[in-house]
């Protein structure tokens, strides 16, 4: 039974949704304003969700099944970010849309992403790991009042932020651990109140969802220098295997199976409660030891 009250973070959410959507110049360009989530920049996953957005307003009767985005500079949160999309092609089952990202006449960003009308196939998955259920953990904000050892300080900043998410890691210990371990965790999630029944709603909100902490899984195996690590986002795919609702609890199985030349790379996969796989990401940032100030 869902036991959350329908307005336990209500107002938190509204803004998120609202971050997400973006304001209509002209036809195939958009504008998004941008928030300070305690990043102290432009947080990836906004662009992320505010790109997929302005994509899934160019197509009609189609969802989301891929994207593949380069993060290329970093973003001014004192100005609005500008979204072209290209209408690369409409087919008869498929329509590709390439989004750039724009500020100051400059490529912040940009995003391939593939849509696709509703249709039947064979189907087969790997199960679902095994995990206790999310009523039997905590939140992570409620496990720990400091930064986790694996979280630039704008990621922990983001999460205390963020109160209309609940993450909720199965291996507390493993997850806010201060030294080097298995590069693997695994974390129930979901919003804090209900999101309307709106697919598009909720394949953009997942695609925020999806830059938060993923490139930090490079860092487990390793132990924290004193002047800790530097990260950020060069890449991001995500597929989107079937509808899904960011609402209802969603299992992520994350792993970093590879780090090196200064990169890291890690990925996750996605279950609904009743197993079925909905989503697969993967993302390579930058990884590498930050300078002491000197």
């Amino acid at each position: 039974m869902d036991t959350r009250s329908d307005t336990m973070g209500a107002d938190g959410l509204k803004d998120l949704i609202d971050q997400l959507e973006l304001e209509q110049l002209e036809q195939n360009l958009f504008r998004g304003q941008s928030r300070d989530f305690g990043t102290g920049r432009v947080f990836g996953g906004q662009v992320l969700g505010q790109a997929l957005y302005a994509a899934l307003r160019t197509v009609e009767g189609r969802v989301a099944h891929s994207l593949h985005a380069y993060f290329l500079r970093e973003g001014d949160m004192r100005s609005p970010i500008v979204y072209e999309v290209d209408r690369a092609r409409d087919g008869g089952s498929f329509s590709n849309r390439r989004i750039v990202a724009v500020q100051h006449g400059r490529q912040i960003f940009n995003m391939t992403a593939s849509f696709q009308a509703a249709q039947e196939g064979p189907e087969h998955q790997d199960p679902m790991p095994e995990a206790p259920p999310p009523e039997e953990l905590k939140d992570l904000r409620a496990l720990t009042s400091g930064e986790a050892d694996w979280m630039p300080r704008r990621y922990f900043n983001l999460l205390r932020l963020t109160q209309a998410l609940d993450f909720r890691p199965v291996d507390p210990a493993h997850t806010l651990g201060m030294g080097a371990r298995e590069p693997r965790q695994m974390l129930w999630t979901r919003t804090s109140t209900r999101l309307p029944d709106d697919i598009e709603a909720h394949q953009a909100f997942l695609a925020f969802l999806s830059d938060m902490g993923l490139i930090g899984m490079v860092t487990f195996p390793h132990v924290r220098p004193t002047a800790g690590f530097q990260l950020a986002s060069l890449n991001h795919a995500m597929w989107f295997h079937c509808p899904v609702r960011v609402d209802e609890w969603l299992l992520f199985d994350l792993h970093s199976p590879r780090a090196g030349g200064a990169r890291g790379f890690a990925r996750a996969s996605v279950y609904a409660r009743n197993g079925t796989r909905v989503a697969t990401m993967a993302q390579e940032g930058l990884f590498r030891i930050r300078k002491a100030r000197g």
